[in-house]
């Protein structure tokens, strides 16, 4: 990318390599034309941004509309329901609460389901479609009202009375650790899991140690903001009894399992598809919501009334603030002990997480908080006790960085109090620390409570740092600041590594097809929120089949196309998918070959697909006599009159062509088509890593900070295409310094959110990004998939809160230990700190 420099900041004297150019090319690949790395444009851009896009209320202009009565209180039973007002209005056509859903089935009336089971979670709570007696957070839904439109549905909703008798509510990590009061009555402590793992002997390591640290660090709540909130539109066949939906999710396969079991159906009388999805984050993985539930059931019951076909709903902002999902809500107690060279001795890691209200997804995040916060580091002993609380607030799903960002904050924090401690540079202590890359893959010894082990597949993480040194300026930096403080400029700088966990299974799959025309169509039942899927898996599917890439349509998450799935999240899409993809265009290409070979009289071993012909290696492409079109072979691969018919083999362009009459037109073990499914299934999960800093400023008199650079080394193994990862890399940063300086939910003690709208919820925009953002990368392959990639989707947010902490603190001399930080808490902290400054920050 082309970095845009502040004038006064120190650039790196030394360019930066080229990245992921030289990415090995996928097996079978022999073309230097090839894409595989190549930063091509993402093919769906010109839709997208010219208007065509077809999101979800774009769709189902004629269909009734949804709209919910929502709970204005955090915690309250409910003493009664009175719709009767609301009935009466004009335009209204149902109105259900719990009762109806009852009334119905017994699974209707169930808890919605706990997605991700973990031994570690001693109080599964979750909700309802339609809250029951009970509401636990502000926003929960009660009541759903179906009307002409969404307005009549709005003010038939301001129209139902609920008798509410309110209950003290718990708000926060430390209420809830009081259980002063209680979420659930059933849940005296509140805690919903307790979470234990570790290696070594953390006590006598502890006691050994010749320096000891304990660290008290925060991280508040925050939430996704996606360009596009929920929605759901549902349309019932009553001919077919039938049920189509679209949602606006991250897995539409297992949102249509789902509402499937929900509406006691048949598979193949569900379908599901997932429009253009306007980002997700982490928020759309959750399912089913209890929206989906509801539009579903009530499109198929007023079908079989006569009434309509179908229903709508749409998330406005205000519900998505309180009815979503919220995430990062932490406190961590950190213990360190380590020896006179800042080598890790010991680490032990307590914390305690906000979980919401209900556990639909588990404690995925806790899981990956208290399980990567080791990064690339190798301490002697390590332990981590962990509760997940509940709250009466908003549920808790993964955002993008999923606990990550909380274990990094942690780890590097600790890194930079050691570092200072002993009085070291930081990037030594962390050199002194890293797993070299000759013990990869590296094996932690640690079992977690499920039974995985922690073993990291590749990295060099020496590299990372070499790099980033020079593209931020790191040696040059000193002279700088000094040149700053003779300005009366408070300037600082930090650093951050992590490792991540990526591409998890347990599978992904994905259909290839060549037509007659030699166009392929492809499809996969993973779901895209604006990741450049159709760009990146065509760029596979092409180089695999030797055609194009304009020659390669790829559809995702549609399961009238692919029918199994797991969905998009933890930076898995091209890890997962992308091998699937591979998989099947690799069967497609040998079964072309196959086929051409019987026609050219040539060994298949002799043959490879380029140009879109399937040719004799060395020879040119459309040469007589030596090559097929790739269209031509499909042809040949659906045997219907052309082995019989000489007419059928002239338009094939196989006149004359000699047929063997004694064998099946279709061979013992064959299908006919050219067109195979694969599926790619991991043994554990690929890991990537990176490394970054940025260099900020704090205005002296008002406490503004301002990132005014910043750089990320990155290591997503071999890359598809640079020009997505950097633009996914570069979108993570940005919430990243989001994370870091302006987001966060904010509840007052009664539950109720005192920033649920763009007025008061802080997010950057371009204005606040830093004038220089720099990126390069390094390439360690994983072996633990065909072409070589770890997922790199999640990357650009997961240090950032780390690295901005530690280049305020440098800039100020004033520990930074909660995050995000506001100009106003900066000016406080000056004000209350009481520790000596540093001479040159005076």
């Amino acid at each position: 990318m082309t970095a845009v420099s502040h004038p006064s900041v120190p650039h790196a004297t030394v360019a930066p390599e080229a990245p992921a150019e030289t990415a090995s090319a996928p097996a079978g690949t022999t073309e230097s034309g090839r894409s595989f790395g190549k930063p091509i444009p993402r093919v769906e851009d010109n839709r997208l941004v010219s208007g065509n896009g077809r999101y979800l209320d774009d769709l189902g202009h004629g269909a009734l509309a949804a709209a919910f009565v929502r709970s204005p209180h955090a915690h309250a039973h409910i003493r009664g329901i009175d719709v009767e007002a609301a009935l009466e209005l004009p335009g209204v056509h149902a109105i259900y609460t719990y009762e109806d859903l009852e009334a119905d089935s017994p699974e209707m009336a169930e808890n919605l389901p706990l997605l991700i089971p973990h031994p570690a979670i001693t109080a599964p709570r979750n909700g309802y479609p339609l809250a029951k007696d009970e509401v636990n957070h502000v926003g929960e839904a009660i009541v759903m009202v179906v009307a002409d439109n969404r307005y009549i549905a709005e003010d038939a909703c301001a129209l139902i009375d609920v008798d509410y008798e309110t209950l003290p509510a718990v708000v926060g990590i430390e209420t809830a650790r009081s259980a002063e009061h209680t979420v659930h009555p059933d849940v005296p402590d509140n805690v919903a899991a307790h979470l234990q793992h570790g290696f070594g002997d953390i006590e006598a390591e502890l006691a050994a140690a010749p320096h000891r640290l304990t660290l008290e660090l925060e991280i508040e709540r925050s939430a996704s903001m996606p360009m596009e909130g929920k929605g759901v539109y549902a349309r019932w066949d009553d001919d077919e009894k039938a049920l189509t939906f679209w949602t606006s999710t991250q897995t539409s396969t297992s949102a249509r399992a789902a509402i499937a079991a929900r509406l006691g159906m048949a598979h193949n009388k569900v379908h599901c598809i997932a429009p253009d999805v306007g980002g997700g984050f982490g928020v759309k993985i959750v399912h089913p919501w209890p929206e989906e539930v509801m539009v579903t059931w009530a499109a198929r019951r007023l079908g079989q009334a006569g009434i309509a076909t179908e229903v709508k709903w749409v998330e406005d902002r205000r519900e998505h603030f309180i009815s979503s999902a919220h995430e990062r809500g932490q406190i961590h107690e950190v213990t360190v002990g380590f020896d006179d060279d800042g080598r890790l001795l010991a680490f032990d890691f307590s914390i305690w997480h906000d979980g919401g209200a209900y556990l639909p997804y588990g404690i995925i995040v806790l899981l990956n908080t208290s399980t990567q916060v080791l990064g690339p580091y190798k301490p002697r002993a390590f332990r981590v006790d962990a509760y997940s609380l509940y709250t009466n607030t908003v549920i808790v799903t993964p955002y993008r960085g999923a606990g990550r960002p909380q274990a990094v904050f942690a780890m590097e924090r600790a890194m930079d109090a050691i570092a200072k401690h002993l009085g070291r540079d930081v990037l030594e202590i962390r050199e002194t620390n890293f797993i070299r890359p000759e013990e990869m893959p590296y094996d932690f010894h640690l079992i977690f409570q499920d039974g995985r082990p922690l073993i990291y597949d590749s990295g060099d993480y020496q590299a990372g740092m070499d790099k980033l040194r020079k593209l931020i300026g790191w040696d040059e930096f000193a002279e700088y600041k000094e040149r700053a403080r003779a300005e009366g400029r408070r300037v600082g700088i930090g650093v951050g590594a992590y490792v991540e966990g990526t591409g998890p299974g347990p599978y992904e799959g994905a259909h290839v097809l060549v037509e007659t025309s030699g166009k392929v169509k492809a499809a996969t039942g993973l779901t895209t929120q604006g990741q450049g899927h159709q760009t990146s898996f065509a760029q596979i599917v092409a180089d695999d089949l030797g055609v194009p890439v304009s020659d390669v349509e790829i559809v995702t998450g549609d399961t009238r196309r692919f029918g199994y799935a797991v969905g998009t999240f933890a930076s898995r899409g091209a890890v997962m998918s992308g091998s699937a993809f591979h998989v099947a265009a690799q069967m497609v290409a040998e079964k072309a070959k196959k086929i051409a070979s019987e026609h050219l009289h040539v060994d298949v071993a002799d043959l490879e697909l380029r140009g879109g012909q399937v040719c004799v290696v060395g020879t040119e492409p459309g040469a007589e006599g030596t090559s097929i079109p790739l269209g031509v072979v499909a042809v040949l691969s659906n045997p219907l009159r052309y082995a019989f018919d000489e007419s059928s083999r002239q338009a094939t362009g196989f006149a004359g062509a000699e047929v063997d009459m004694s064998k099946p037109p279709v061979p013992e073990g064959e299908q006919p088509g050219l067109e195979a499914t694969g599926y790619y299934s991991p043994p554990t999960s690929t890991f990537a890593s990176g490394i970054h800093a940025a260099i900020v400023e704090t205005d002296p008199v008002t406490a503004e900070i301002r990132v005014l650079r910043y750089a990320v080394v990155h290591d997503c193994g071999n890359v598809i295409n640079p020009r997505i990862v950097e633009g996914q890399v570069q979108g993570a940063v940005a919430q990243g310094i989001g994370g870091a300086l302006y987001e966060r939910i904010v509840y007052d003690e009664h539950g109720q959110m005192l920033n649920a709208s763009y007025m008061d919820f802080l997010m950057p925009f371009v204005t606040e990004m830093p004038d220089s953002l720099e990126m390069d990368h390094t390439v360690t392959p994983s072996a633990l998939n065909p072409l070589g990639m770890k997922g790199a989707g999640e990357a650009g947010v997961i240090p950032t809160s780390a690295v901005i902490a530690a280049a305020i603190e440098d800039a100020e001399g004033i520990p930074i230990t909660r995050m995000p930080i506001s100009p106003s808490e900066l000016f406080e902290l000056r004000a209350t700190h009481a520790a000596p400054r540093n001479k040159e920050n005076e």
